[in-house]
């Protein structure tokens, strides 16, 4: 038993090489990821990554692994005590916090308190805590979770949970953060941004400096490493139109893993790591191809009214649009700050034709939106409301009198009493339309 637990917790990644005859150190992440440290001086390191996207870079990769030529074997205490001889020179290009690539917690904060932590403010605690700011630190906590035996929550913002017990093992906060242009010509801007960042500011961010596309996701709670998870989406725009690849850490081997756009299979607010992949994989930082010159997308929901409203309709620009969608969404959604909740509760359920047209001949004002695959996307609030639920309350827990799709906590609650509301919304839902819907936020203790 003690063999099989000492081998479960064995990573295979990463392993540390040395190029022999020079002071270059390499840290080797996955089969097709490597950190390349490079003197510069005296002193100072030059830090390279390395994407092995053509076969002649995963050659060297592997020849690197195998210590074939040049390549020495280091062991991790060897190769830390190359690295803490020089300091790193971080990238120009670099924006906001650029944080150590070998700090790790070293230790957990125990019985850690949730509720200010998630947006619903619902009371429950951790057994533990890990605060990570690196990919080693999401390593590091990887095996201690193993090394425990503790299960493992990864948590970002706290925006898409409800808690309905505590945690009886080890929650990994995610703090990666920074923000990095990797590639710019011309208009286009791909930029890499630190999981741990908030995604509103990222969104914020990237509107002042002219990298236009995401402006229609603005004031959507959570973190940018929560946001491929689900595909996050708003006002006629999803993360996916703007994705360029992610990168996430194999939570068994530690290997680090690039997750390109067609590998993510995304989906109305899904993807592969809410499928198949889930719970196999740590989020640790994600690319967005952006455009200065990208065209404004004001045809949904209230935004060109709300442009009007301002006096920008006929020129506004891309941060119009972005305090036209802040605007809207302040006057219907609570601020988690003030009002616990965790946004849309639900998903707006995507139906067949046919299924459409049964809810169509009971109910001809339904809202709905003809998608290309040829089913229809049913708006979950409008649902709601028609059967009475918007401005709902019972006890600590309720409806938003503004906003149907909301669940709010008025606190003092549990996470079990709004389930029950929300498990009582979807029957009644289903008996008066035929549609089921589904929770948009994940439910942890059920």
């Amino acid at each position: 038993m003690r063999c099989e637990l000492a081998r479960a917790m064995e990573m295979t990644f990463p392993k540390y090489r040395k190029l022999a005859g020079s002071n270059s150190v390499y840290a080797i992440e996955g089969t097709h990821h490597v950190t390349e440290w490079q003197p510069m001086g005296s002193e100072g390191w030059i830090v390279h990554r390395h994407f092995a996207s053509d076969y002649p870079r995963f050659v060297w990769i592997r020849e690197m692994e195998q210590c074939s030529g040049d390549f020495e074997s280091l062991t991790s205490n060897e190769w830390k005590e190359l690295i803490a001889a020089r300091h790193e020179h971080q990238p120009t290009e670099a924006i906001g916090r650029n944080l150590d690539p070998l700090s790790h917690p070293e230790e957990c904060s125990f019985n850690w308190a949730m509720a200010e932590r998630t947006t619903f403010g619902v009371e429950a605690s951790a057994r533990a805590c890990a605060e990570v700011r690196s990919d080693a630190g999401v390593r590091w906590a990887l095996c201690e979770a193993q090394r425990q035996t503790w299960p493992l929550m990864i948590l970002g913002g706290g925006s898409n949970i409800l808690m309905h017990s505590d945690w009886p093992g080890l929650v990994m906060h995610m703090n990666i953060r920074g923000v990095e242009v990797i590639y710019e010509e011309g208009n286009v801007v791909h930029a890499t941004v630190g999981a741990g960042e908030n995604w509103h500011d990222w969104v914020m961010l990237a509107t002042q400096n002219g990298w236009h596309g995401l402006e229609n996701l603005a004031l959507i709670p959570g973190s940018v490493g929560a946001s491929p998870m689900q595909n996050i989406g708003a006002y006629g725009v999803e993360l996916k139109d703007r994705f360029l690849w992610l990168e996430a850490i194999n939570r068994e081997t530690g290997a680090l893993q690039r997750f390109d756009h067609e590998v993510c299979q995304f989906g109305y607010r899904q993807s592969i790591f809410k499928a198949e992949e889930r719970e196999r994989w740590v989020i640790v930082r994600v690319a967005f191809a952006l455009d200065r010159d990208a065209p404004l997308c004001t045809e949904y929901g209230a935004i060109q009214s709300e442009l009007e409203a301002m006096g920008v309709a006929e020129s506004a620009t891309h941060f119009d649009v972005a305090q036209a969608v802040m605007n809207i969404r302040r006057s219907k959604l609570p601020d988690p700050n003030e009002l616990g909740n965790a946004g849309s509760f639900f998903k707006n359920p995507v139906i067949s034709r046919e299924a459409f047209q049964k809810v169509l001949a009971n109910h001809p004002d339904v809202v709905h939106y003809a998608l290309e695959s040829g089913q229809v996307k049913l708006a979950a609030g409008w649902l709601i409301e028609q059967a009475g639920w918007k401005g709902y309350r019972k006890g600590s827990c309720g409806v938003h009198d503004r906003q149907a799709l909301v669940l709010v906590h008025y606190g003092g609650g549990t996470g079990a009493e709004l389930w029950n509301l929300a498990q009582s919304i979807m029957e009644d839902v289903k008996l008066k339309f035929g549609v089921q819907l589904e929770p948009e936020v994940n439910q942890v203790g059920v």
